[in-house]
């Protein structure tokens, strides 16, 4: 029989999701500069989450989440990233998405995903510390699908995955 899980835990979860994703890509400072660097601050991110409860969107402005879908991808994100068993086991998986085009015009269409990528990495990392931080399990994954991700996330077209974060209570 499953345990029920308490109001308290539920918040507790609820404020860890916000921290990580704050760490990620959170705004702090009143011209929109956010806590990782970006090249030209352009900001070529997007975060997502995915949970039992759904798909939802990471919002810096305003700091909010928005629903993307209420279904449960967990099962097609697994197999979209090999198979890792803490895509499953995670209670939230990130999904740090890069949108090329926005650096495109600023740093040129070649180096575009060089400074993605680069602000990939550090978002990661700062998700990483913040949950060390915050005493949870976290798991940076690279191997997986790009278009399984996408198409389990119903990603727009310019949104392509280049990390997963899998984060929850360590075994």
């Amino acid at each position: 029989m499953a345990r029920e899980e308490s109001a308290a835990e539920r918040a507790r979860v609820q404020a860890a999701v916000w921290q990580l994703l704050w760490a990620a890509q959170g705004i702090t400072d009143p011209q929109g500069f956010r806590t990782t660097p970006s090249a030209g601050a352009l900001y070529a991110l997007e975060i997502y989450v995915v949970t039992a409860a759904g798909v939802f969107h990471y919002l810096p402005e305003g700091d909010q989440l928005e629903r993307q879908s209420a279904d449960d991808v967990r099962s097609a994100l697994h197999r979209a990233a090999l198979e890792q068993e803490s895509i499953l086991t995670a209670r939230a998986v990130f999904v740090i998405a890069a949108v090329y085009g926005r650096l495109a015009k600023k740093c040129g269409e070649a180096r575009s995903p060089r400074y993605a990528h680069l602000e990939a990495g550090h978002a990661a990392q700062s998700m990483l510390l913040q949950a060390v931080t915050l005493g949870l399990g976290s798991v940076a994954m690279g191997a997986f699908h790009d278009q399984q991700v996408q198409r389990a996330l119903s990603l727009p077209a310019e949104q392509l995955p280049v990390y997963l974060i899998a984060a929850g209570v360590p075994r």
